[in-house]
């Protein structure tokens, strides 16, 4: 087995994935989470969504072959949804939000909040475009910030303050949306 390690890929796909994730946009959420059930259980959310990561990275592309839908296709449409969270982050809108979990358990926190629908359609995407281990060497990258964001979430809205979170959100929204014009012309063209 040969592997195809690239700085460039690897710092890429980090950058989608932690646009993507918007961990520190869900600063609020954690912390009101916090806040209603005492303790987030910051190892555990963290290890399973790297393990949901991984375990999509690898059997997505086998799930969309057994309903008929080649990777591109998915990476096409994996571009428009990376465009319209880009579209949120920019303008500051909500164009689609599931309802407040009730819980700081895994699964509010774990899925959908990192590993959500967002993120899986960008590591298809990504999937369609980049080496598998640079995809993997990204998701530890952000799980391990995402990890760090959960342990110290207080800590990090108060240092940053709320203007410095939503400066963080409209760059990386940018960043997102130019990373979906690209990954849409890269998947059109294989299409026809």
């Amino acid at each position: 087995m040969e592997f195809h390690f690239d700085l460039r890929e690897i710092a890429t796909a980090s950058m989608v994935l932690f646009a993507v994730i918007d961990i520190l946009g869900s600063i609020p959420i954690i912390i009101g989470l916090r806040k209603k059930v005492g303790h987030i259980q910051s190892e555990k959310a963290s290890v399973v969504a790297a393990v949901i990561m991984v375990a999509f990275l690898f059997l997505g592309e086998e799930i969309l072959n057994l309903i008929g839908i080649d990777v591109n296709s998915f990476a096409v449409a994996g571009a428009f949804i990376i465009f319209f969270l880009a579209i949120e982050m920019i303008l500051g809108i909500q164009l689609y939000k599931d309802d407040e979990p009730e819980s700081a358990s895994i699964v509010p926190i774990a899925f959908p909040l990192i590993a959500g629908a967002g993120t899986l359609t960008s590591l298809l995407s990504l999937r369609a475009e980049y080496f598998v281990e640079n995809i993997i060497i990204a998701i530890i990258v952000n799980i391990i910030f995402v990890f760090i964001v959960l342990k110290s979430s207080v800590k990090i809205e108060k240092m940053l303050g709320k203007n410095g979170v939503n400066v963080i959100r409209k760059v990386f929204g940018v960043i997102l949306m130019a990373i979906a014009v690209k990954l849409f012309a890269a998947n059109i063209n294989e299409l026809f």
